[in-house]
């Protein structure tokens, strides 16, 4: 306990240091580096160029942007000296947070770990760390996925939340931004159940069914609703379905043997 406590000691303290540091760069203007770079903070001012165009290139994907998401253009051009944007100024407190956190994640899971990117150790093979892309997944401002339908639902219900996600799933399908198993459906209605709102939990399993019609939870969920309404013997034929499709599924024959033996 005491290792992590003083980890976490360290690394908010090299948090903390790095920001004023960066605050004072800032204040003191911009001089050219050796590496033909203005006005660079984070990294030493000798890391090579070639460094640090690849990991811009890699925040690039990580957070599925372009240049323009953090610099500045003007007339064509981009002056990338300046610190005119907020995205710019955030950037440098988010490589910072990251790097204090693979600080302290050494204590946390008992293991080496690298600093993170900006410690120019990032290799193949090398020990598990914190990146930027284990949060954003290709999104600038990540949410989860039952976030952003909920949010949605707020302007239309569950058409709203479906029309969402069939959007989301048609432009991100594939990548890293989204999760679009079976499963993410599952989960949204199960959020709606819960809710009390067992017909739009019943609309997104239905909806699911569409993507994936042998989907074994999905039939699990929708017994789940079934027997929310009352409807023991349809929510029993659904768990039986489940149960077919998937052998291996434990959880809805444990669930499918209790309402049976309830329903004797």
């Amino acid at each position: 306990m005491k290792r992590v406590s003083y980890a976490i000691v360290l690394a908010t303290i090299l948090l903390a240091a790095s920001i004023a540091v960066s605050a004072q760069a800032s204040a003191a203007g911009g001089q050219q580096q050796a590496n033909g770079f203005t006005n660079l903070q984070v990294w030493p001012a000798d890391t090579p160029r070639a460094v640090i165009l690849n990991f811009m290139n890699a925040f690039d994907r990580s957070l599925g942007i372009e240049c323009s998401y953090c610099h500045v253009q003007r007339d064509g051009k981009f002056d990338f000296a300046s610190d005119d944007k907020r995205e710019k100024r955030v950037a440098r407190k988010m490589i910072l947070l990251r790097d204090s956190i693979n600080v302290q994640l050494s204590a946390i899971v008992d293991k080496p770990v690298t600093a993170g990117p900006t410690s120019v150790e990032a290799r193949p093979g090398a020990p598990t760390r914190v990146l930027c892309a284990s949060c954003h997944h290709g999104l600038p401002i990540p949410a989860p996925l039952g976030e952003v339908i909920s949010e949605a639902e707020k302007t239309g219900g569950v058409n709203a939340g479906l029309a969402k996600f069939k959007e989301l799933r048609a432009k991100f399908y594939g990548g890293q931004q989204y999760d679009f198993t079976d499963y993410a459906l599952v989960g949204i209605a199960t959020t709606a159940l819960n809710a009390k709102r067992p017909d739009d939990a019943m609309k997104y399993l239905q909806a699911n069914l569409e993507y994936f019609p042998k989907s074994s939870q999905t039939y699990q969920a929708m017994a789940q609703v079934k027997n929310a309404k009352g409807d023991k013997a349809a929510a029993i034929k659904d768990l039986e379905t489940a149960v077919q499709l998937d052998p291996a599924n434990n959880q809805a024959k444990n669930q499918l043997q209790q309402m049976r033996g309830g329903s004797q």
